[in-house]
């Protein structure tokens, strides 16, 4: 069998070294070790592939190690063999991909690839607008969807503290839908010396709290008045952060929240109105509602 061209044999036994190998970095301890990660399906492959591409062709570090498929997948998606014309693709049997793929159910292919994580001052030194931390998030799900919606939303980063889970867990990955490849991730920071780096860019920091003073709700209506061209006498509140103006928003553990300190550290703390009976939202579902809240006014503003 051949790929573009590529003349190669089907890897069919599960149990062979190289299988092994790919398949330990479902574990942290190999994944820090040799800076590698797992990304599984096509959708997160193809997203790999292409920040690759982009990434060779603007002289920067390579982001896909090797990719393994099997013929059926490449036979319904032929498109993945040409992107990854400039990396090692090898050809497995469907046993070969469950071997080593995290997932009970692996869909065809998998790209093990390069650490993606950024310093916090090359980060810093872009000029960011909206950022997303999270602090003492343990969930790897909801690691990874906070990045989707961070993305989506057009935020410029996702921090995460030195207690939250890792980035690169393969539901992680798999979570944010490819998104890891979009959006500059800084991770390992220190809380107590992120916090006041961060402020001292100038940027607000925003804390989700559900016990919050601070009304998200209160804080779109001040930000719609302020587009209208409205003044304190039309009720807005010169206390309240401006949504449009540069800021990260904090996003806590899910059963803890932030902590004392950590509210204290912040400028505000902003409550996502609930207005059914449930006792609190999701921390994915609150970083969505708040990012969006954020970006919708950023851009509404840059659009006058």
């Amino acid at each position: 069998m051949s790929i573009a061209g590529r003349p190669q044999a089907v890897m069919s036994n599960p149990r062979a070294d190289r299988v092994k190998e790919v398949a330990r970095l479902a574990g942290r301890p190999v994944r820090l070790k040799r800076r590698l990660f797992l990304a599984e399906g096509p959708q997160a492959v193809r997203e790999a592939l292409t920040a690759h591409r982009q990434r060779a062709a603007a002289g920067q570090a390579p982001v896909v190690a090797e990719v393994y498929a099997t013929e059926a997948c490449l036979d319904r998606m032929p498109e993945l063999a040409d992107l990854a014309a400039t990396v090692p693709l090898r050809l497995a049997t469907d046993e070969v991909l469950a071997a080593m793929a995290d997932t009970v159910s692996p869909q065809g292919i998998l790209a093990v690839c390069h650490f993606l994580d950024q310093p916090l001052d090359q980060v810093l030194r872009s000029g960011p607008r909206l950022l997303a931390v999270l602090v003492r998030v343990q969930d790897p799900g909801n690691a990874g969807t906070v990045l989707r919606a961070a993305d989506s939303a057009g935020a410029d980063a996702l921090v995460l503290t030195n207690s939250s889970v890792d980035i690169y867990n393969p539901k992680a990955v798999r979570s944010t839908a490819g998104s890891l490849f979009h959006l500059p991730v800084v991770t390992g920071q220190d809380v107590d010396a992120l916090l006041p780096a961060l402020r001292a860019q100038g940027i607000t920091l925003l804390a989700a709290d559900g016990y919050g003073s601070v009304d998200l709700d209160v804080l779109q209506d001040h930000s719609a008045l302020r587009r209208l061209g409205g003044n304190p006498g039309a009720g807005l509140d010169g206390s309240l952060p401006a949504l449009e103006e540069t800021s990260a928003w904090l996003f806590g553990n899910e059963a803890q929240g932030l902590s004392n300190q950590e509210l204290a550290a912040a400028d505000y703390r902003v409550a996502v109105p609930v207005y059914g009976q449930a006792e609190s939202l999701n921390v994915s579902t609150a970083a969505t509602v708040c990012l969006y809240a954020s970006a919708r006014a950023q851009r509404r503003r840059e659009n006058q």
